[in-house]
């Protein structure tokens, strides 16, 4: 794909993309949320190859924000309404257009991104609606590794 020779930023949502979409909340009123570790690699391999990252998120939670800040996350977004707006502001800092950038989505408030980026991707467990559009469906469910399987694939494609 030629776009991906013009990758600058990968962007992806939290919840049922880097988690399973569970919220998790304890009797002490902690709440809870599971990261897939080899996402976490997968962002280390990205800034290795120069290559910019970002989460996109409607929630707004100090565990995004601890995930983020572990994984030096270059953009992060929490309580976006609306994540297309995001990404325009995102791209004009890096002086970059929105085909340069790739999105990482599961359910119908990630449609706009999705429809607006040069790669869009999403688990296996993401919504009909958003399968339907995006360039790349995973073969891993949400909280399993989409985000790795993306870059993967991404890696692959440019050997």
């Amino acid at each position: 794909m030629k776009f991906l020779n013009e990758l600058k930023i990968v962007l992806t949502d939290c919840d049922g993309v880097l988690t399973d979409g569970g919220m998790y909340y304890y009797n002490n009123g902690v709440e809870g949320k599971k990261f897939n570790t080899r996402d976490g690699m997968a962002m280390k391999i990205l800034k290795a190859n120069g290559i910019k990252t970002g989460i996109i998120t409607g929630e707004n939670t100090k565990i995004v924000e601890n995930r983020a800040n572990k994984l030096k996350i270059d953009y992060l977004y929490m309580g976006v309404k609306n994540k297309y707006q995001i990404l325009l502001e995102i791209c004009e800092k890096e002086n970059i257009t929105p085909n340069n950038a790739a999105y990482i989505g599961d359910d119908i408030n990630d449609l706009e991104i999705l429809k607006n980026v040069g790669f869009s991707a999403c688990p296996n467990d993401a919504m009909e609606e958003v399968k339907k559009i995006c360039n790349f469906v995973s073969s891993k469910d949400g909280g399993k590794g989409v985000v790795r399987d993306v870059i993967e694939r991404y890696l692959s494609d440019n050997e």
